[in-house]
């Protein structure tokens, strides 16, 4: 299973990191062109919003994809159905009464998440199903969990479709 790698590098005129993207290895890893660890050298909001650009981008072009982003610990709550481990949350994803969909993500908000680097994401948005006139709103809670090699993995996933 693949998965993100984020090469974060400062450029020396700029103050903000330079994301570069490429799909190999397993979970969400952050590596840097400095000696210093992964975890501790990159910035939070750059990982959440590369994390939810990824995210979505696999889900709505390869589901199966986003399993390499959950362990065997892993729980999604999707509308209220509780499913654990990496192979029954993409079994769940991949069975959902839609193939083809669009998100478009509204806001993403995030939190650091206790001392083992960890990192809540919120994030709103609309869901935009093929064959569908209108556009659903949505909210999703991501609990990423660094690891010791300093990548990070969906601990708990939580989605809901918001009715109005």
């Amino acid at each position: 299973m693949h998965s993100l790698v984020l090469h974060v590098i400062a450029p020396p005129r700029f103050g903000s990191p330079l994301l570069l993207y490429a799909k190999e290895g397993k979970g969400l890893v952050g590596k840097t062109s400095r000696s210093t660890t992964a975890a501790a050298a990159m910035d939070p909001d750059a990982v959440a919003k590369a994390f939810v650009e990824h995210y979505y981008r696999t889900f709505d072009g390869n589901r199966p994809g986003l399993g390499g982003l959950y362990q065997d610990a892993s729980m999604l709550t999707f509308e209220g159905d509780k499913i654990q481990g990496a192979a029954a949350i993409v079994a769940k994803l991949t069975s959902l009464p839609f193939q083809q969909c669009v998100h478009a993500v509204s806001t993403v908000d995030f939190q650091p998440s206790g001392p083992a680097g960890g990192m809540l994401v919120f994030v709103s948005g609309s869901l935009q199903i093929t064959g569908e006139s209108h556009a659903l709103k949505f909210s999703q809670m991501f609990h990423l969990m660094s690891t010791p090699q300093g990548s990070f993995y969906v601990l708990n996933d939580i989605f809901r479709l918001n009715y109005a």
